[in-house]
């Protein structure tokens, strides 16, 4: 898969919590859009922002976790008034979203309404699931943005309702942290593999990496015999 230099990392909050492919609701809708640029592991001065009417009414557990009104939302743009705009900035990236299906489905939701040319994000954008890479990170436990915020001792910057563009800050952050190279110690590498240079292999591997002699290999394979035959040796 492709991987380009622009990294992007967005958020959207909507009318509803309900997936957009729950067939027994009303579609919901994006209200706001929150995306900001990465480039070189650094963030820039580049984002897109904006709130957007809905042409809906937005659900009571909806607005309790991002506290935006319908009444804000009434002279606010449609998308398909900011989508030339929004697909200029995510195209040809990156594509950095927590828990990624939830937001693409709506955008391409989004996009269908319009008859747009572009019906599908991973056409125009290699998408990247920060959920799934603190999965592989963290196997069984959960991965919610403010949980991994903890664990990363990241600041929630207030975060009292959920923003958009704020929580593409948070998740820009914390896609960073959760993404650095950490060289790992292989205490089993054979010599000849090692890559210290030269003058350093040596005495590094005399040192430190201590291997047992053959008869101390002996003695180790005598000694694990001798537990198999008696569990209460020790």
């Amino acid at each position: 898969m492709k991987k380009y230099k622009k990294k992007i990392v967005l958020d959207i909050e909507t009318t509803g919590i309900n997936s957009i492919l729950d067939k027994n609701v009303k579609k919901h809708r994006i209200i706001e859009i929150g995306a900001v640029e990465i480039i070189n592991r650094k963030l820039t001065n580049k984002k897109f922002h904006c709130y957007l009417n809905p042409k809906r009414e937005i659900e009571e557990k909806a607005f309790k976790i991002h506290g935006i009104s319908n009444d804000f939302l009434l002279d606010k743009p449609f998308f398909s008034d900011i989508s030339e705009k929004f697909i200029n900035f995510i195209k040809d990236s990156d594509l950095i979203i927590h828990n990624a299906s939830f937001d693409i489905n709506f955008l391409e939701y989004e996009l269908s309404i319009m008859k747009n040319k572009i019906n599908k994000i991973n056409k125009i954008c290699n998408v990247i699931d920060t959920l799934i890479i603190a999965r592989n990170l963290y196997p069984g436990k959960k991965n919610t943005l403010d949980i991994l915020c903890k664990r990363y001792k990241i600041k929630n910057f207030n975060r009292n309702f959920h923003s958009a563009i704020l929580d593409a800050k948070i998740l820009s952050e914390l896609y960073i942290r959760m993404t650095r190279k950490q060289k790992k110690i292989n205490f089993f590498v054979e010599k000849k593999k090692y890559d210290l240079p030269k003058k350093y292999k040596k005495k590094f591997l005399k040192n430190i990496l201590k291997l047992a002699n053959k008869s101390e290999i002996l003695l180790h394979e005598k000694y694990l015999k001798k537990i198999k035959k008696n569990k209460k040796f020790l």
